[in-house]
């Protein structure tokens, strides 16, 4: 085995704490010594041991010596663990193999820096782009201090979301749905429209056995969700905010305590363009160390996230299905682009069949945040 393929057995072991260390990043951890390895870890859980000090706890013998596989910079700061490159320095390892270099301003190449000057050989960027792929949502968190928002809508091959009766249950199959579940483990939070609600009354919960539930944000200006919802009534058990306009805080006090009172937190939000300004509650839940969004909006709050430079990537199901019908709804609705050439722009598609259902991933090129 080579570099490489140590370096892909690091990146297995990090994707094990895909959801449960937001705001952290996954990161996995592989020491070898004499061709042979000795230890593996992986960051398990926000506030546990880092990946690198997990892996000093399960060495089979001495790490000195050793070669330390690591997908991320190693950290040189306190935060809830002390600093990893004091830890591989302790441990006496000989060389320290890095995928990804840490964005975070209080590591940065710091990292790096000590253990070299520690003596330490350090090589850098082995599988670089599937470690930063890997960091995505964390690479952009903590560089933008605003969540990754990723758009998922399932539709059919004719490009609808719900029959001219608005019903959509269900349009793609089992494997996609269990999908759409896996987003939800992996994501801090999800947001969806009031008028979702009102639709369908869900529960934007995640169904897989030992899942994480996200965060519930519902966007809705005049607080209409109603108290015998399955949202509100599952409000103490999952962590749920309503967000509001500012300026429809005086008639809304009642329904503000109301709702307070079934364990729902309300966030005062001003408006942009007739609606939530929807920049502005990104960095209200940013302060809230909510790292990423899966955005599971109609076809209204869709336009106005994709209008608003907010949306980093689309996860679009594709159904081999036509409802047809004039006026049934699309994922994308509002006003819409005026013209081809200011259209929102998609790249790096990635295609994936999900038993009889197509997913294609995509990032969005011209997110207006993103590149600004």
């Amino acid at each position: 085995m080579d570099d490489k393929d140590y370096m892909k057995r690091a990146l297995e072991l990090a994707k094990k704490g895909e959801g449960f260390v937001s705001p952290n990043p996954m990161v996995g951890a592989v020491i070898v010594k004499d061709g042979e390895i000795i230890a593996e870890g992986w960051h398990e859980k926000y506030g546990d041991l880092h990946a690198e000090r997990n892996a000093l706890k399960h060495c089979t013998q001495s790490a000195e010596g050793a070669d330390m596989y690591v997908t991320l910079e190693p950290c040189c700061h306190y935060g809830k663990q002390p600093p990893c490159v004091n830890a591989i320095i302790e441990a006496k390892i000989k060389r320290v193999i890095v995928g990804s270099g840490d964005p975070n301003p209080l590591v940065a190449g710091k990292g790096i820096q000590i253990l070299r000057e520690h003596g330490i050989e350090v090589v850098e960027n082995v599988l670089k782009d599937e470690c930063d792929k890997l960091n995505e949502i964390f690479m952009y968190y903590i560089q933008h201090k605003r969540p990754f928002v990723a758009m998922k809508y399932a539709m059919t091959m004719d490009g609808k979301i719900a029959t001219y009766k608005g019903l959509s249950k269900w349009i793609t199959g089992e494997k996609a749905r269990e999908h759409v579940h896996r987003l939800r483990h992996r994501y801090k939070a999800i947001m969806a429209g009031i008028g979702t609600v009102l639709a369908d009354d869900p529960l934007l919960t995640c169904r897989l056995e030992d899942g994480i539930d996200p965060v519930r944000i519902i966007c809705d200006s005049d607080l209409r969700i109603p108290l015998d919802s399955q949202i509100v009534k599952t409000a103490k058990d999952v962590p749920t905010i309503a967000v509001y306009c500012e300026d429809n805080k005086a008639g809304l006090l009642d329904k503000i305590e109301k709702l307070k009172a079934n364990g729902v937190e309300t966030l005062c939000i001003g408006k942009k363009d007739g609606h939530i300004d929807l920049n502005e509650l990104m960095y209200e839940l940013g302060k809230r160390d909510i790292d990423s969004i899966l955005l599971e909006g109609g076809g209204t709050l869709n336009w106005s996230a994709l209008d608003s430079g907010i949306v980093n990537k689309v996860y679009t199901y594709i159904a081999p299905k036509l409802f047809g019908g004039k006026e049934a709804k699309t994922p994308i609705e509002g006003r819409g682009t005026d013209c081809p050439q200011n259209a929102a722009l998609l790249k790096n598609g990635k295609v994936m069949m999900l038993g009889d259902d197509l997913l294609i991933e995509s990032e969005v090129l011209n997110n207006v945040y993103g590149n600004s």
